[in-house]
């Protein structure tokens, strides 16, 4: 394969997608110790708003963490475009890409408990706001690098064998 082929440009930019949500998710490890170690609500809601700007992990929703609109706007985009296209080329498939949609309601549900945490101990100091904020992070981080593993694992081979992206 040379890098002109198709299926290989595809890998190469889920892995580079990828790649960016696995640098911000030191970040999130980051500040779950830091929030762990005491830093406080306003100091963590801070850190968190400068992610919203500076970090395309942080596109959480719209008007909310700019994290979640970019993971939803990169799996609606696979949602949308590759699995349909995955599940036509191989039925075999289907239950990965069954797994895939499940996780990514799962990582949309843990996105908005992030940010509901964050904004929560922003405005109060509570230890049980915090520790649930920092359960939050630790389960984000931990369930979506297993997601991004499981997909390049999984569907990085049937992609390198495409020959054209089709109607992208």
């Amino acid at each position: 394969m040379t890098s002109h082929d198709p299926g290989e440009g595809l890998v190469a930019e889920l892995k580079w997608v990828h790649g960016m949500i696995r640098r911000n998710l030191e970040t999130v490890r980051w500040l779950a110790d830091e929030l762990d170690d005491g830093l406080s609500g306003p100091d963590a809601a801070a850190r968190i708003g400068d992610l919203e700007i500076g970090s395309a992990l942080w596109q959480l929703k719209i008007n909310c963490l700019q994290y979640c609109r970019f993971v939803h706007m990169h799996h609606h985009g696979e949602s949308a475009l590759l699995f349909p296209r995955l599940r036509a080329a191989d039925p075999a498939l289907g239950p990965v890409v069954d797994k895939l949609e499940a996780d990514h309601a799962r990582v949309s549900d843990l996105l908005d408990d992030v940010s509901a945490a964050a904004a929560e101990l922003a405005d109060r100091e509570d230890a049980e706001v915090r520790k649930r904020l920092i359960a939050a992070l630790g389960t984000l981080s931990d369930d979506l690098l297993e997601h991004l593993q499981y997909e390049e694992d999984n569907i990085s081979g049937p992609l390198r064998t495409w020959t054209s992206w089709g109607n992208w």
